[in-house]
């Protein structure tokens, strides 16, 4: 048996072309550059907030009290305010806090930012100022906590070994 030539000239291929450039200029084929915003308006971001809000006063955090009634004990589930915090807002708005920030930047979106921030805060400042929450660890996240500072005469750090040494001189008998 004879090996035919083939003649078909339809299946012969050409060689390709490669453009060296292609690899460092691979994002320009991209059809958009970056993700689109999660929140392409600031009313769409004001709603979704305001979903957080209802969602937070819908899923009290629940506290078992024990109510004692005519020698009878019996457990109680007692829901307790729920704290609105801003980890709490981007995990349910599915953002991190670098999103929140650039969001913060962007034109017609700081009122809406600076209103959900101030909520929060109050929300939370409410809460524990009527000792519905606790308000040792609410002033310490708002930054509320007292700070004591002690000093010395006229604003010096304490030298507690110049008072040691002063009572000692006193305790025995000799003077300055």
């Amino acid at each position: 048996m004879e090996a035919q030539e083939n003649t078909d000239t339809s299946n012969t291929m050409e060689p390709i072309r490669i453009d060296k450039r292609i690899g460092n200029e691979f994002w320009k084929a991209r059809s958009s550059h970056g993700r689109k915003p999660k929140f392409r308006s600031a009313q769409k971001l004001r709603e979704a907030c305001e979903e957080y809000f209802e969602w937070n006063n819908e899923n009290p955090l629940y506290v078992t009290e024990l109510v004692k009634f005519q020698g009878t004990a019996t457990p109680y589930e007692v829901p307790k305010m729920r704290p609105m915090t801003m980890g709490g807002l981007y995990e349910f708005l599915d953002i991190s806090r670098d999103t929140w920030n650039l969001y913060k930047a962007r034109k017609g979106f700081i009122a809406v930012i600076e209103g959900v921030e101030q909520t929060i805060y109050r929300q939370k400042f409410e809460g524990a100022a009527a000792d519905l929450l606790n308000p040792n660890i609410i002033a310490r996240d708002l930054g509320l906590s007292d700070k004591k500072e002690v000093t010395g005469a006229g604003g010096q750090p304490l030298n507690p070994d110049k008072i040691t040494f002063e009572y000692k001189l006193v305790e025995a008998g000799v003077d300055e």
